[in-house]
This record gives C-alpha cells, sequence and structure tokens, in this order.
C-alpha cells in the first residue's frame, strides 16, 4: 500500500515504482560505464592475451589516487538529495560548482605528478616487463585526462541528487557510442584487424584510412576513453547552464568557489574519498601484486575474471547511488521510517540480480573466460587462462549475495550523512582481511597460487556486509541532521 508523503508534492506511488524510478535510470547509467570498460578490454583482448592484464593494471593504478576525490565527491548526491527533500533544490547547485573545483585542485596537484612516477611503480612491483611498459602508458594518459572524469562525476551526482538520473544516463549511452568508435579506429588504425571484430573492424579501417590515423594498440584505448569521457561531461553541463535549468535551480549564480560548500563536502565526504581510495589501494596491491605476481597468465586471467566481477556489481553500485538520492530526500523530510523500508527493498533488489550473476558465473565461467582469450591464442595458455579463470569466477560467485547488501546499505548510510563509522571500519576490515589475508594465503598456502588472494578477497566482502549491516541495524544514522550544520542552512 503506499505511504502517505507528509508534506511532499508529488503524487504518492508504491514504494518499488518511486524506487525503480530513480534506480533504473542510475543502475542504467553505471552498467553503461561498465559496458565501457567491457568494451575496451574486449577490443584490446584482440591485441593479445597479455594487453588485458597490462590495461587491467594500468586502469587501476590509474583509478586509485582518483578515487580519492570521487568517494568524496558522492556526498554531492547527499546534499542534493536532502535540499530535495526539504523543498530546496535550488541550493543544490554551489555543491556541484565546488566539487568540480575540487576535481580541478586534486588533478593538478596531485593526479599530474603522480601520473610520472607509473613506470617505476610497475617495475617495483615485479610486474612481467613488457606488461608495465603497456600498463604505464595506458595509465599516465588516463591521469593526464582525469579532470574530465571526475567533474564529470561531480555533475552526475548532483542529477542523482536531484532524482534526474536520466540526463546521466543519455550522457553515459552517447559517450559509450563514441567509445566504441573512436577506440576501434585508435586502437587498431588502419589495419590489421581481426576477423572477430566484423563490420566494426571493417569501419574503424576505413576511417583510420581516411584520417591518416597510425596503430596506437593499447593507449589508442585509453584515448578513446578520455575522448568519450568529454560528451559525457558535455551533455550534463549543457543541461545544467540551460536557462530552463538556471531559472528553477539557479545553475549559473553559484560557480563561485564557496570554501563553505567546499568544508560542508569535505566534513562528510572525506571518510568517502578515504574509504574509495583505500578500498581501490587494496584491490590495486591484490591485482597487480598478489595476483599478477605469479605471471602474466593469472594477470590476465585475473583481470577477466575481474571485469564480469565489474559487470555484476555496477548495476549494485548504482542501487546504492540511487539508495543514497532516495534515503537522502527522506532524511530532509523528516522521514527515516520511510528511508529504511526503501533502503531493505533495494537490497533485495540487488541481491536478487547479483545472485543470478552467480549463478552465470558458475556454470558459464569456461565460455565467459574464453569470449576474452584471442584466436590465436597458443593452446597451453588457452588451457591455462580458462582453467585459472574458472576457478576465479566460482570464488566471485561465492560473495556476489554479500557484495549486493554491502553496497546498497553502504549507500544508505551515505544519504544520513553516516560515512565516518563505516569509513574507518571499511579500511581496517581491507587492510586486514585483503591484504594481510592474501599475504596469509600466499606464503601458508602456496599451492594454490593465485587463487589464495581470491579466497581472502571474498571473505572481505562477506566480512564487510557483516559490519556495515550491523552499521545500519543499530540505527544512529536516523537521527543525524546534515542540512542543519551545512551552508544550505545559511
Amino acid at each position: 500500500m503506499p505511504e502517505p508523503l507528509s508534506h511532499h508534492p508529488e503524487k504518492q506511488r508504491s514504494a518499488l515504482i518511486e524506487l525503480l524510478a530513480v534506480a533504473a535510470p542510475t543502475v542504467a547509467t553505471m552498467t553503461s560505464y561498465t559496458v565501457m570498460t567491457f568494451t575496451d578490454k574486449w577490443l584490446v583482448s584482440h591485441l593479445g592475451a597479455d594487453y588485458v592484464g597490462a590495461q587491467g593494471n594500468g586502469g587501476l593504478a590509474a583509478w586509485v589516487p582518483q578515487s580519492v576525490a570521487y568517494g568524496a565527491l558522492q556526498v554531492i548526491n547527499t546534499y542534493a538529495a536532502q535540499n530535495l527533500g526539504a523543498g530546496k533544490p535550488d541550493r543544490a547547485a554551489a555543491y556541484a560548482w565546488n566539487g568540480a573545483w575540487i576535481a580541478i585542485a586534486w588533478w593538478i596537484i596531485v593526479l599530474v605528478p603522480y601520473s610520472f612516477l607509473l613506470p617505476g611503480i610497475f617495475r617495483a612491483a615485479e610486474v612481467d616487463p613488457q606488461q608495465a611498459a603497456w600498463a604505464a602508458s595506458y595509465g599516465q594518459i588516463l591521469l593526464l585526462g582525469a579532470v574530465v572524469n571526475l567533474c564529470t562525476r561531480a555533475l552526475a551526482n548532483f542529477f542523482y541528487g536531484l532524482h534526474r538520473a536520466s540526463v546521466v544516463l543519455i550522457a553515459g549511452i552517447s559517450a559509450n557510442i563514441i567509445n566504441l568508435i573512436i577506440s576501434a579506429v585508435l586502437i587498431f588504425g588502419p589495419g590489421p584487424i581481426a576477423p572477430e571484430l566484423g563490420l566494426l573492424g571493417e569501419f574503424a579501417a576505413w576511417i583510420a584510412r581516411n584520417l591518416g590515423l597510425p596503430r596506437l594498440g593499447i593507449t589508442g584505448s585509453a584515448y578513446g576513453t578520455v575522448i568519450a569521457t568529454l560528451v559525457e561531461l558535455a551533455i550534463p553541463l549543457a543541461i545544467f547552464l540551460s536557462p530552463a535549468f538556471n531559472q528553477r535551480f539557479r545553475t549559473r549564480a553559484a560557480w563561485r568557489i564557496s570554501l563553505a560548500h567546499i568544508k560542508d563536502i569535505a566534513r562528510i565526504g572525506w571518510p568517502g574519498g578515504l574509504n574509495f581510495a583505500n578500498e581501490m589501494l587494496c584491490w590495486g596491491f591484490f591485482m597487480v601484486y598478489l595476483v599478477s605476481h605469479f605471471g602474466r597468465l593469472h594477470a590476465s586471467a585475473g583481470w577477466i575474471a575481474h571485469q564480469y566481477m565489474s559487470l555484476s556489481f555496477m548495476p549494485a553500485v548504482g542501487m546504492s547511488v540511487a539508495c543514497t538520492a532516495i534515503v537522502g530526500k527522506y532524511m530532509g523530510m523528516g522521514r527515516p521510517e520511510i528511508a529504511e523500508r526503501r533502503a531493505w527493498l533495494a537490497v533485495a533488489i540487488s541481491a536478487a540480480y547479483m545472485g543470478i550473476c552467480a549463478i552465470a558465473f558458475v556454470i558459464f565461467r569456461e565460455r565467459l573466460i574464453g569470449f576474452f582469450v584471442a584466436g590465436d591464442t597458443p593452446p597451453e595458455d588457452l588451457a591455462e587462462l580458462v582453467r585459472l579463470g574458472s576457478m576465479m569466477l566460482i570464488a566471485t560467485a561465492a560473495f556476489q549475495l554479500f557484495d549486493a547488501a554491502a553496497m546498497v546499505i553502504s549507500g544508505a548510510l551515505r544519504g544520513a550523512g553516516d560515512t565516518v563509522w563505516p569509513g574507518i571500519a571499511t579500511v581496517f576490515t581491507s587492510w586486514i582481511v585483503i591484504v594481510g589475508g592474501g599475504i596469509f594465503m600466499i606464503r601458508v598456502f602456496p599451492g594454490l597460487e593465485s587463487i589464495g588472494p581470491w579466497i581472502a578477497a571474498a571473505s572481505y566482502i562477506i566480512i564487510l556486509c557483516c559490519i556495515l549491516v550491523f552499521r545500519f541495524q543499530k540505527g544512529r544514522w536516523k537521527t543525524m541532521k546534515l542540512l542543519e550544520r551545512s551552508a544550505s542552512a545559511h
């Protein structure tokens, strides 16, 4: 039965319809981003299996320092949603603008200097020398274009918070189409083109020949991603600055740097930034050292399995983002009891989807791994990639339901402004279980090789889920008054 929305002017809707109205475009947007990375990895796989591992390592190394700002900027969603619930959505634009200023500052101070350290980082990690060189060049291009990505995320969180995720969805779909074509053109140039690419390969080669573009290989994938992200930023930015949007939300007037709004973002965003960066750092250590340490085939199999893991959890990440927006709105309205029910409904939907993924990972594991292996791969390498990747997918299947609950509950807590305790708990758990547990598995059970760290990673997700559910059940988040302490209150 529909619940009363008190003073809220919107038409009453059932819980499921309301949740899906916000979550569907958000989930589709997150899936769109995953499809972009999936497409890139598929295109690069036609250069050879070793390129998949290099792209994965380079992409993760580039993403770790970005994730600090990315995690902090997610609270723009929280502030926008709570102001929407409080009937003051015009106060949200200042958070988007100041999120963009934070992104630009982070890029200048951290990301550009860090890009020059990548070659040394991969050498220190004892990655295969050729894979290390490819990974470093790929990651450096992504880092130099990272300011576009972070500004895109700041603006996206503004639209999520105002329950207008369809704007971000349109931008994401457009970027995916651009990425598919441009990446194919830049990766393969005028040829040779793998037969598996079919008409796409022929079209890409025709464009490259007519424009005189060379074959760039793995770096072409990075350039394609940066160009596609520019499109992903341009579309919501045009809507954000449009006359109609400006008239309703005063988006053009809030462009100046505001220390009060930056302080708001930092105050509840720093745990998210720390948490996100720490988790990426731990997963980076996991993939680049614990898994890749066993050789190039382990690295490539690991990144293929990781790509399927992303395909399963990114829709749940989308549900988490939507849950942040919905919980934030009801917290702004002073209705935490409705927020709690919406959160558990979101958990159920995410768990159903990821449960199906878990079954598919087990049943179709060999076919899924083989999809990313080029046809000219030596038979002995093919067999080893399928063997390793299949076991990794089984380990991934084991934690799918727990991952669904952990991500959605994390988003719900963030929507209420409860970020510090969960962030600190996540940091400690990740280092103890992923890093410590992964090293333990290698040293105590060396016969498991790279599968040992995957077992440790599965254990981490299960333990983290239990911690976050415990925090949510305690209910302290229901009493938080975020807007009373924010710049929006003045």
